[in-house]
């Protein structure tokens, strides 16, 4: 990453940085932004609950840490940072916490492989691998309520995975431009695809 930046509150699609599209880009079926912060909230809670329930099946009598769930909301700017991490240019943090929503925003270009990983690395690092560890060392309390609450806050995440493995062809790149996103073959040998 080449600059990181906390903007501070999402006020509107205008504020996001925007690029020219490439020739033949294609844009993402994508819910609208108001509808996708309802939905991936929605889904965060249904995720938790299963997520509690899968724990309670599997570990009886275990008892969550609320301690645990502190962290986790502790790690929510860190969580950003990681997805900013991934990013090789410019990328700015944004907030719009009415909403339920913190998101970070670059518009370089990304294989389908990155943009995958980059939505996936903070989920696996403060989510899967305490809840794993939790899973095999029930003692760790902290860490599975950690767990089950990163992964849960992570819907958003998932729905843009689900969009990318979908929608993307092989040897396409992604982008964003503002709110949105996109995706393009490139072209390759001068000019043919």
């Amino acid at each position: 990453m080449k600059s990181f930046k906390i903007v501070g509150k999402y006020k509107g699609e205008e504020q996001l940085d925007t690029r020219e599209h490439p020739e033949g880009y294609t844009p993402f079926k994508e819910m609208p932004a108001n509808i996708f912060a309802v939905v991936a909230n929605l889904a965060a809670i249904v995720l938790f609950l299963a997520l509690y329930i899968l724990t309670v099946a599997i570990r009886p009598g275990v008892r969550l840490s609320p301690l645990g769930f502190i962290i986790a909301m502790l790690c929510l700017v860190p969580h950003e940072f990681l997805h900013a991490l991934c990013f090789k240019g410019d990328v700015k943090m944004y907030h719009a916490l009415s909403k339920g929503m913190l998101f970070v925003h670059g518009t370089e270009d990304m294989t389908k492989l990155r943009f995958v990983m980059m939505s996936l690395c903070p989920n696996i690092v403060f989510g899967l691998i305490p809840f794993v560890l939790f899973l095999i060392f029930p003692q760790l309390t902290v860490l599975g309520s950690m767990g089950i609450l990163s992964l849960s806050m992570g819907a958003g995440d998932y729905y843009n995975v689900f969009n990318a493995l979908t929608q993307m062809p092989k040897g396409s790149l992604t982008y964003l431009s503002g709110f949105h996103s996109y995706w393009y073959i490139p072209e390759v040998d001068g000019g043919s695809k």
